[in-house]
Order: C-alpha cells, then structure tokens, then sequence
C-alpha cells in the first residue's frame, strides 16, 4: 500500500486548489491498480481533477481523467485517456475492515495527514449514499433523482459486489443494487435510458430504475442506477457452468432465453422506433476495419484475415435483415438472470470500450444473438474434454427460441450471422489478449472455424 507519494506523472488542478493535486498525486498510482481501470497497458502520464464535490461529511465525490499522451493507444481505447468516477473517504485514522480500501494519506495541502480510501467498501458511506437516492436533491454538481411513484425503505445494509469488472455494485438489504459506473462519458448512460424506457412499454423482462445520479460538471453524464435486485437469482454463465459439470442438457433454458431475449428486442423496437434498415457494406466496412486493427494488436490473427474478410464480405451482399433496432449491446450469458423459472436481462451499457454514442445508436439485432451463441462456446470451453455438441445444441435452442417470439430466425440470416460472429470473435481475441491471455484459445478456435467458408 502507497504511503507517500513519489515523483512521477504531471497533475494537473487549478492553482488555488491544493486538495485537488494532492488527491490526484495519490489517485495516479492507486488508478492503475483496480479492476476497472482501462488502461492497464499504458502508462498515466497525466492525471487532472475534474470536478470534486464534498457528497457529505468525510466523503469526497471525484471525476478525474487518466491521460496517456505520447502513448499509443490499444484499439478499443480513447487514445485521450478516460474519465474516472470516484467516492472517497477521508479519515484520520480508517477502521480496520477498511485495509483493502486504503489508498494514501495526503501528503501536502489542508488533507494533510489523512488517510484517502474508496469508500465503497465503507458501509457507513454507503448507507449515506442509499440516503441521497431516497432524498432527491443536489450536491454542487451532482443531481440526485427518483421515481416519484416508488418509494425505497431505509435502513438497508449495504453489501459491495466482488464479482463487477468495469463498475461497482451495491446491494442494500437484497432488495435493491446500486450499479457506479467507473468510467464516465457524457450523455445519458444507456443502463438508464434502456431500462427506464422499457419499464414504459410494460417490458417485465428488464428491472426498471428506481433511483439514479448524474452530474452537470464538466459535461451532463450519468453517475449511478438503483434498481430492484433480484434474490435468489442466478446469472446464465453460473448456470451454464452448473448444467455441464453435472452432465445436464441446457436446452429448455436455452430455448428459454431466446424467447426472452426476442420479447426484449420486440419491447427496444417499440420503445425506440427505427424502422431503417441497416446498411450492410457500412457494417461490413466497419467490421473489417476492427479487424484490421485488432491484427496489429494480437498477431495470431494474421493467418486468419483472408478467410474472415469473406465473412464480412458476404455480408455486403447478403439480404439487409431484420431492422436496425436499439439493441444491448453485449449480451452474453453473465448478462442475464434467471429467478425461478423466468430469465432477465441486465446491463444495458453495451461494450464499455465503445463510444457512448455507438452504443445507443440503432444496430441489427443479429449482433445481441451472436454474443448469445458465442457464449454457449466460452461456456462449453470451460471443461475437458470440451463438449462442442453441447455448445451446438444451446445455439440450435437459443435460435429457435428466438424464432418462435420475434418472427424471423436467425439461422436462416446465415451470411449476417456469421458476419457478427466473427465481428465478436475478434473483439473477444483482442479482449482476451490484453486482459486474460490464458482465455485467448478460446476466441481463437472460433476464428479458425469461422474464417472458413460457411463456418
């Protein structure tokens, strides 16, 4: 654990703002070291407060940009750097359970001698934060919002969710979840745009938001969603997981969930009305140009690029599809929830590495059935001896599902199916690659299969 702050990256903070450049000169060695944190592979070379807002007495709510200037920057990630929301308590001396938290004790300025933890993990900060949600109000900057026709109970205990990646999660007495987004971008998150939108439509498929934040300072941005949690439910990759260790079929569940995803895909259309038709050689463009890039990021690839160009080039000649539609954007089996005997989709901000405005702009729904089908092969590539027919029945199942509620079948799109296929495959090589090499086999059977005609 830091305990003092070395030389290193510039800070940048207004002249008259001490607490800030004390703050970040802790914040740019304790950044690169947390999970969410997207620029592992780069160093922080400059790191600026944006805006710094006391939430209540000893907590401090922090925007700060991560920059990586004269760095290369990895495809997917904004060669700018990203922005970075933070809660932070300040204490002189922090309980023990708070350890892991710990991040520093300010060095210089009025936090001199403090100690600086995420205080996340601090229920005490937590429970005043479920406090803000139940009473909307403002905080400099920061807005907080509800429904006016739901009323969230207090006293719930606060518990942080191990299992986030790109964000954090609180559950408050398994009655509701509080997802903080890490990485900010400006506009309306779509985990709040797409829930709230469907609850509208009666779409029962989707927990709509109770309560939320966001921020007008230095840009209008979404902070936080609270929503309903669901107790006793079970992601589908835990499932998954569960049904091959014991030998099971999974594909009534799987039959299940393509109904369930076409219902969601059916409420996006109403809830967001397109009525366009995608343009096939643009996405084919587009596809090939992510392909392009990926190869000088992870050479493994090269060998691959004739046979997958002939997936993206069927596609600029094959039928348009279904619609371009608001879609989710990532939806893979730890996307989804069963509880009891229903499934529901959860996290609508899509792939975090893309730009918000891609992100909630209309695409083919084909994209969101391709994530599904290559996660049934991430799911059967868990266990030796790998299974691929257990893999090929969840995907027969999964489409037929589908087919059975939205009208169209997907197998039958087989030019664009394999397009978006491969499309995800590559993103997942690269993901793989930069984040968990030893996963990277598993991308990678599915570029040599689709990288052959008719794969």
């Amino acid at each position: 654990m830091p305990k003092t702050v070395s030389p290193g990256p510039r800070v940048t903070s207004g002249p008259e703002d001490r607490p800030r450049a004390s703050l970040a000169g802790l914040l740019r060695e304790w950044l690169p070291r947390q999970r969410w944190f997207a620029g592992k592979d780069r160093p922080v070379t400059d790191l600026t407060v944006l805006s710094q807002t006391e939430l209540f007495p000893g907590c401090l709510h922090l925007l700060v940009h991560a920059g990586h200037s004269q760095v290369p920057a990895p495809v997917g990630t904004d060669p700018a750097g990203d922005c970075y929301q933070l809660l932070l308590g300040v204490r002189e001396q922090p309980a023990p359970r708070l350890e892991r938290a710990f991040i520093g004790r300010v060095q210089e300025g009025p936090l001199a001698g403090l100690a600086v933890y995420d205080a996340l993990y601090d229920p005490h900060s937590a429970e005043l934060l479920l406090e803000r949600l139940r009473h909307p109000g403002t905080a400099g900057p920061l807005r907080f919002e509800a429904d006016p026709d739901l009323r969230v109970p207090g006293a719930l205990a606060p518990r942080l969710l191990d299992a986030e990646q790109s964000n954090s999660s609180l559950v408050y007495g398994d009655a509701y979840i509080l997802k903080v987004f890490r990485r900010i971008q400006p506009g309306v998150n779509p985990d709040l745009e797409v829930p709230g939108a469907l609850a509208a439509q009666g779409c029962a498929r989707v927990p709509a938001p109770v309560a939320w934040f966001r921020t007008t300072e230095p840009w209008p941005a979404t902070l936080g969603v609270l929503q309903p949690f669901l107790p006793g439910a079970a992601d589908g990759w835990t499932l998954a997981l569960r049904a091959l260790a014991a030998g099971d079929d999974f594909t009534t569940e799987a039959h299940e969930l393509g109904r369930s995803t076409a219902e969601v895909h059916l409420a996006l259309a109403t809830a967001f009305p397109s009525g366009a038709h995608g343009e096939n050689g643009h996405t084919a463009e587009a596809m090939t140009a992510r392909l392009e890039a990926a190869v000088h990021c992870v050479p493994a690839l090269r060998p691959f690029v004739p046979g997958l160009r002939t997936a993206f080039g069927a596609l600029a000649t094959c039928d348009a599809g279904p619609p371009v539609q608001r879609i989710h954007g990532d939806l893979h089996l730890g996307q989804v929830l069963r509880a009891g005997r229903e499934w529901f989709v959860i996290d609508f901000e899509g792939e975090p590495s893309r730009p918000l405005t891609e992100r909630r702009s209309a695409q083919s729904p084909v994209r969101d059935v391709a994530g599904m089908l290559r996660s049934f092969d991430y799911a059967a590539r868990q266990r030796r001896p790998w299974r691929p027919e257990w893999a090929r029945r969840c995907r027969e199942a999964f489409c037929a599902g589908y087919a059975a509620r939205a009208g169209w079948d997907p197998r039958k799109k087989h030019a664009l199916l394999r397009a978006h296929e491969t499309d995800r495959a590559v993103y997942e090589v690269l993901y793989e690659a930069r984040h968990r090499p030893d996963w990277l086999p598993v991308p990678m059977a599915a570029i040599k299969r689709l990288a052959v005609r008719g794969g």
